[in-house]
């Protein structure tokens, strides 16, 4: 921080599944500048506290496609303009979301993913990610086009309120449900 000047990051309200926007899709980034800089601090602020594990700039009302993602190992990638260039493998887990909160359900996705997108500076960056972290990935990315987990269920009877599961898969659940 350069004296006299001030860096404010803002806690943003987090959408919730009813509000239209999340069902459209976000515009994409012509130039990555400071207010996309500071875009990407308010998400990964919001998706801290929240806490989540995951958070697409749509969430908070911002029809950009900017995203951050939290990864198995705790790192945080901003990205801009993020797309999958290859995937590979199924797995089936259960998954939530920060807009449907307290719900999860059964959603099949890629087992790795690579992304490829533009980081805070602009620079072109590629991602290869397995496990969690490509769900994260991917469940963010969706949320960029306007869709949302529960769109992706392997089956509606898999949607549970994260209280009425079983302790040894609420452990899993709430987990999966901070994406």
């Amino acid at each position: 921080m350069s004296p006299g000047k001030i860096d404010l990051v803002a806690l943003r309200p987090i959408l919730t599944f009813e509000h239209p926007v999340l069902r459209e899709k976000a515009k994409k980034v012509s130039r990555v500048d400071t207010s996309i800089q500071r875009l990407i601090d308010d998400l990964t602020e919001t998706m801290l506290d929240a806490p989540g594990a995951g958070l697409a700039a749509n969430q908070i009302g911002v029809l950009l496609r900017v995203c951050v993602v939290k990864g198995d190992d705790n790192q945080i990638w901003g990205l801009v303009n993020p797309e999958i260039v290859k995937h590979d493998g199924v797995q089936v887990g259960y998954e939530g979301c920060l807009s449907y909160p307290g719900w999860v359900g059964e959603v099949a996705r890629h087992e790795t993913v690579v992304v490829k997108g533009r980081n805070r500076r602009g620079k072109e960056v590629r991602i290869k990610s397995s496990g969690f972290t490509a769900r994260a990935f991917q469940h963010e990315l969706d949320h960029l086009d306007g869709v949302l987990f529960i769109d992706r269920l392997t089956s509606l009877d898999t949607l549970r309120r994260v209280e009425d599961l079983e302790a040894e898969d609420q452990e899993a659940a709430v987990a999966a449900a901070s994406g």
